[in-house]
C-alpha cells in the first residue's frame, strides 16, 4: 500500500514538472496545474508516511501558487508543509513556516485565518519553547484585536500570561494581566476582572512588591462591584497579611476556595507565597490571662522601653 502511495505521488510530481516546462508553443509555465500536482504529490506521500517528500511536495506547491499570485493557496501549502514537519518531531522548523504562512494570509486579507495559523503554531511549540510560544499568542491576540474580536483577542493573552506565570517571568506578566484586565473592563466583564486583579496581586507579592499590589487593588474600586465583593474582601485580608508579616493569615486566604479554584498556574502561586522574612507573627490575644505581679512588671518595663523613643 505505501509503494503504490508513494508511485503514485512521483506521478504527480513528474506531470507538475512538465506543466512547469516551456517550449516553442508554451512561452509560459502553467503554474496552477502544477501546483495542483504538487498537492497530490504531497495527499499521496503523506498517506504512505513519507513525510520529508510530502513537506517538499508542499513547498514546491506554496512556490507554485505565488508565481501565480495566488496567496492564500500559498499560505495553506506553507502551512501543510509545517504540519508535516510536525510529523517529524521538527517543531521549531513547522512553526517557521506556519508563521510565514499567517503573514501571507495577512497580505491576503485574511486575518482571522492568520489568528488560528499563529495559535496553532502556538500550541505546537508550548512545551518545547514556551517563550516562542508567548510570542505568538501575543502575536496572535493583536491580529484579534485589530479586528476588534476582543474576545478572542483576551483568550489568547490569558495564555501568554499562565506561560509567563509558569516561566517565572513576573514583570512580563504583570503588564500581561493589566492588558487583560482592560480588555475585559473594556467589555464589561466585571466579575473576571476581579479575578485578574486576584492574579495580578499575587504576582506582584511574588516580586516582593507591595505597594504595586495594594495599588491594583485600590485601583479596582474604581470597576462596578468590585467593592464589597468577596475577592475584595480577601485581597484586603491577603495584603493586611502580608504587610503583618503574619504568615497564618496570608496562608488561610490562599487556600479558600477563592484562590484555589483559580487557573492552576495562579493557584500555585497562592499557595507557594511566603511574607517577607518568612516568620510567623502571632496575633495578640482578645482577653489577656491575668499574671503574676512580677511578670506584670517585668512586662510594664517592656512596655515602657517599647515606647521610650516616642511611637514612631
Amino acid at each position: 500500500m505505501a509503494a503504490q502511495k508513494i508511485n503514485e505521488g512521483l506521478e504527480h510530481l513528474a506531470k507538475a514538472e512538465k506543466y512547469l516546462k516551456t517550449g516553442f508553443l508554451k512561452w509560459k509555465p502553467d503554474y496552477d496545474s502544477a501546483a495542483s500536482e504538487y498537492g497530490k504529490a504531497a495527499v499521496a506521500f503523506k498517506n504512505a508516511k513519507q513525510f520529508e517528500q510530502a513537506k517538499d511536495a508542499c513547498l514546491r506547491e506554496a512556490v507554485a501558487h505565488e508565481s501565480n499570485r495566488a496567496l492564500f493557496h500559498a499560505a495553506k501549502a506553507y502551512e501543510q508543509a509545517g504540519m508535516m514537519l510536525k510529523e517529524m518531531q521538527k517543531l521549531p522548523e513547522a512553526v517557521q513556516l506556519i508563521e510565514k504562512a499567517s503573514m501571507m494570509y495577512l497580505e491576503n486579507g485574511t486575518p482571522d485565518t492568520a489568528a488560528m495559523a499563529l495559535e496553532r503554531a502556538g500550541k505546537l511549540i508550548e512545551n518545547v519553547d514556551p517563550e516562542k510560544a508567548v510570542q505568538l499568542y501575543q502575536q496572535t491576540a493583536n491580529v484579534f484585536e485589530n479586528e476588534e474580536r476582543l474576545r478572542q483577542a483576551v483568550e489568547l493573552l490569558g495564555k501568554a500570561s499562565r506561560l509567563l506565570v509558569r516561566g517565572r517571568r513576573f514583570d512580563e506578566a504583570a503588564l500581561s494581566i493589566q492588558k487583560e484586565k482592560n480588555i475585559y473592563k473594556e467589555i464589561e466583564n466585571y466579575p473576571t476582572c476581579y479575578k485578574k486583579t486576584i492574579a495580578q496581586v499575587l504576582v506582584h507579592l511574588h516580586r516582593n512588591d507591595y505597594v504595586a499590589a495594594e495599588r491594583c487593588v485600590r485601583e479596582s474600586y474604581s470597576i462596578p462591584g468590585f467593592n464589597g465583593s468577596e475577592d475584595c474582601a480577601a485581597l484586603e485580608q491577603l495584603l493586611e497579611g502580608y504587610d503583618q508579616q503574619d504568615q497564618d493569615q496570608v496562608s488561610e486566604v490562599c487556600n479558600s476556595p477563592l484562590f484555589k479554584y483559580m487557573d492552576n498556574d495562579y493557584a500555585k502561586l497562592g499557595l507557594s507565597l511566603v511574607v517577607p522574612g518568612g516568620g510567623i507573627k502571632k496575633k495578640s490575644p482578645a482577653t489577656p490571662q491575668a499574671k503574676p505581679e512580677g511578670a506584670a512588671g517585668a512586662a510594664a518595663e517592656e512596655e515602657e522601653d517599647e515606647y521610650s523613643g516616642g511611637l514612631c
